[in-house]
């Protein structure tokens, strides 16, 4: 039987990327489970797209208020770093670590420069590998119009 701690960790990924912060993805996952834990059972069909599409919703919620919140700074946007195993393994440790922060800073700063809908079908399709299909489903919205901000993310990204 699959449960929320399974998905933990591809849950704090996502929210991590969309937000770059490590403190508000770990935030995001736990109003996730909050939201599950008062969510009745026989309405969930998928645990995985349902807490994929809460977080999500989640993440997209937080960026809108951040946008409203922003400060006006005039220096690029940066987010923090975090290590993570999913780096090629290398004999030096000192090596592995400087690149898993380099490619890891690097990716975030340019998801930064999405729309936030954009970063979400982004990650989902790209990172996480879901189908247009779910993606649409999870998100509320058409294939087409997930398709479209996809196709749009990948033309700004180059």
């Amino acid at each position: 039987m699959e449960s929320f701690e399974t998905y933990r960790r591809p849950l704090f990924a996502l929210a991590y990327r969309m937000l770059g912060s490590a403190m508000d993805a770990e935030d995001m996952v736990q109003e996730t489970y909050l939201r599950y834990q008062s969510a009745r059972p026989e309405t969930i069909h998928s645990l995985q797209a349902y807490l994929t599409s809460i977080i999500v919703h989640l993440c997209l919620d937080h960026l809108k208020l951040a946008y409203r919140k922003r400060e006006v700074y005039v220096g690029p946007w940066l987010p923090e770093p975090i290590l993570t195993e999913e780096t090629p393994d290398e004999a030096d440790p000192e090596t592995r670590v400087e690149t898993e922060e380099s490619i890891s800073l690097a990716f975030l700063i340019l998801l930064e420069q999405l729309q936030p809908f954009e970063r979400a079908v982004f990650l989902l399709r790209e990172v996480f590998a879901y189908e247009f299909a779910e993606i649409a489903s999870m998100l509320g919205k058409s294939e087409a119009a997930c398709r479209r901000s996809f196709s749009r993310a990948r033309l700004h990204l180059r």
